[in-house]
């Protein structure tokens, strides 16, 4: 396929038991913060400019890309671990509050995602994988009416899987959603944190970006799956104290996560 047919296919617009995942209402497109979209399709639009000549798409080589660095920065990968995939995640992150208590600080309760297949654009085209979770702010969610497959607006990245919380309140992630990928699902906790920087894009009613985290797998993971860095992320903090909140609410966000795998067996010959 011809690169510039790739770039404008790939991006221009267009099991457990686990909880809805709510998908994009391509019809209400934050008016605020356009600056962001119109970044992308500048950005995008240069990129087909400088690839029209070429005759290859471009390949999927995770081997040689580098993820952000945090600061402080999170632990460095564990040797013998490969990069896997790259997602965007897009959705809610999940809290609490004492209703009976103003002062009181949110509680997190989790948060639920769906995961979009950015692997091929991050290694592709880097700086324009970076604008997507900002972008991707500006379109509202809405839980879904059916089980139709949904893109990432503005892009048309594909999901490659879901990230939620399960009944025992782990981290999990489900990237077995698409029967012709099946990347395996990888339960979790928390190794580290890292603050999101000082200026990483705040959400939709400005709320910080949640913080960096690198997360190591539980038992019952599959596929290889070892750890998962979340990285990138745009919105989802809650607000400092519980005035004037309910006793449920949910923060849209959106993030990078990074998949890693231990390196495949050989075969003794």
């Amino acid at each position: 396929m011809h690169a510039s047919l790739w770039l404008v296919s790939a991006l221009s617009a267009s099991v457990l038991a686990a909880p809805k995942f709510p998908v994009f209402n391509t019809n209400t497109a934050i008016p605020e913060g356009l600056e962001a979209l119109s970044d992308y399709f500048n950005l995008l639009a240069s990129k087909v400019q400088q690839n029209r000549h070429n005759q290859e798409a471009p390949a999927c080589d995770l081997s040689k890309i580098q993820q952000p660095t945090a600061s402080p920065p999170l632990p460095p990968v564990a040797a013998g671990l490969h990069l896997k995939h790259i997602a965007i995640g897009r959705g809610t992150q999940n809290y609490t509050c004492d209703v009976t208590n103003a002062t009181a600080a949110p509680v997190a309760t989790g948060a639920v995602a769906t995961l979009f297949n950015a692997s091929c654009l991050a290694s592709a085209h880097r700086d324009l994988f970076g604008t997507l979770p900002r972008a991707s702010m500006l379109f509202n969610l809405t839980l879904p009416s059916d089980s139709s497959v949904q893109h990432l607006f503005p892009s048309n990245l594909n999901v490659s899987g879901h990230h939620f919380f399960n009944a025992s309140g782990v981290p999990f992630f489900d990237l077995d959603t698409d029967p012709d990928m099946q990347l395996g699902r990888l339960p979790c906790t928390k190794n580290a944190s890292s603050p999101a920087p000082a200026d990483a894009a705040r959400g939709q009613r400005g709320e910080p970006a949640v913080p960096w985290l690198q997360l190591v797998a539980a038992e019952g993971a599959t596929g290889g799956l070892q750890e998962v860095y979340r990285l990138g992320t745009v919105g989802g903090s809650a607000p400092a104290t519980c005035e004037g909140m309910p006793a449920n609410f949910e923060v849209q966000y959106s993030a990078e996560y990074w998949f890693y795998e231990g390196k495949p067996e050989t075969e003794d010959v």
